[in-house]
């Protein structure tokens, strides 16, 4: 009771959460990164943007988020953020500004490592959790800087793990994502994706614009082992073979021989039915040809085009493999080595599904 008889208020509660500590333990190291790039001007531009560069281009500025991750100014963000950035510029929560430059990149696994250089104060880090021991259910916070806010902080959970690149949209990219219902919003790209324990366990890259509440990271396992090549300027080997794909099953080879204007009949069973098969790669040494059906790579046996794409993916630059087709008639074997994606030639296979 109070001195006037009223009854005394309990005690003031404290409000803390996993959210609360995990957001003031990380936040400090996220960054919002500013960029400018060249682009050329089309037709009639010059115009209507009389602000144009001395040589016909004009400034393009764009904005993501990355995480530091090192005291020696190391920052993880997306390859598309930083992607043909004439200039990087790295803003920090306490208002420090700094210089980035982008020490390599992966487009493949849309992935950048950018260097500042640390003065006076320390700088603040994340500290790196692990991805492999994650479960679809998993509380995840993502923070980043969503449609321009800085620091924005949004709560979810682990929905789904090891989603291919084919399954979320973007076949050209080598690596699983984690999917998660928190919210990512254009800004977000290169933040951070958080446990409930305050680490980071993957690095926020994509959205499907035809899905609301749908976010997709990359785990942070892949992403710190890319780290330690890109930030030495080094590049990531990706195994290829060259060729574009598409899952055959039954019923679709079904209704394409049932098809009078189809001018190619197929074995009525599932695999990885072979579209088209780029020039000078390692798949045309090998002898591929259009309408080969894979039924095994590698000892593996082939259901679907994501199964021919993952086990490449999972295969070294230079490896050789062994696969088993139907072509026609005929069931071949084709020895193929592996070549690296950086290298291949100019003119690749249609994207669509093509490893």
């Amino acid at each position: 009771m109070t001195s006037l008889g009223a009854p005394a208020l309990p005690p003031r509660r404290q409000k803390t959460s996993f959210v609360t500590a995990a957001v003031a333990s990380v936040g400090p190291a996220v960054v919002r990164i500013d960029t400018e790039r060249l682009v050329d001007r089309q037709p009639l531009e010059g115009y209507l943007f009389p602000g144009l560069e001395p040589d016909g281009q004009r400034r393009e500025s764009g904005q993501g988020s990355g995480v530091i991750v090192n005291e020696e100014g190391f920052i993880l963000t997306n390859a598309h953020v930083v992607k043909n950035a004439a200039k990087v510029t790295v803003t920090l929560t306490d208002g420090r500004v700094f210089e980035g430059q982008v020490k390599g990149q992966d487009d493949y696994m849309d992935l950048a490592a950018v260097k500042i250089k640390p003065t006076g104060r320390k700088l603040p880090t994340a500290p790196l959790g692990r991805s492999d021991d994650l479960q679809v259910g998993d509380w995840v916070i993502a923070i980043g800087n969503a449609v321009g806010l800085d620091s924005t902080v949004t709560l979810g959970i682990v929905s789904s793990l090891q989603r291919s690149a084919a399954e979320v949209g973007i076949p050209n990219k080598k690596v699983n994502f984690i999917q998660t219902d928190a919210a990512i919003n254009p800004g977000n790209s290169g933040g951070p994706l958080l446990n409930e324990f305050g680490e980071v366990i993957g690095i926020n890259t994509a959205i499907r614009a035809n899905a609301a509440g749908i976010g997709f990271a990359i785990p942070i396992d892949t992403a710190e082992k890319a780290m330690r090549e890109l930030s030495q300027g080094r590049k990531i080997a990706h195994a290829y073979l060259g060729i574009s794909m598409s899952t055959l099953t039954p019923d679709s080879a079904r209704q394409n021989n049932a098809d009078p204007n189809s001018n190619v009949e197929l074995p009525e069973i599932s695999g990885a039915l072979v579209l088209a098969v780029a020039p000078e790669t390692p798949a045309a040494k090998a002898g591929f040809k259009k309408f080969d059906l894979i039924q095994e790579l590698d000892g593996k046996a082939v259901k679907s085009a994501a199964d021919a794409q993952s086990i490449v993916d999972n295969c070294k630059v230079g490896q050789s493999l062994v696969a088993k087709i139907i072509r026609g008639p005929k069931t071949l074997s084709l020895n193929v080595v592996t070549g690296d994606l950086n290298e291949r030639p100019e003119k690749p296979a249609s994207p669509r599904g093509a490893p």
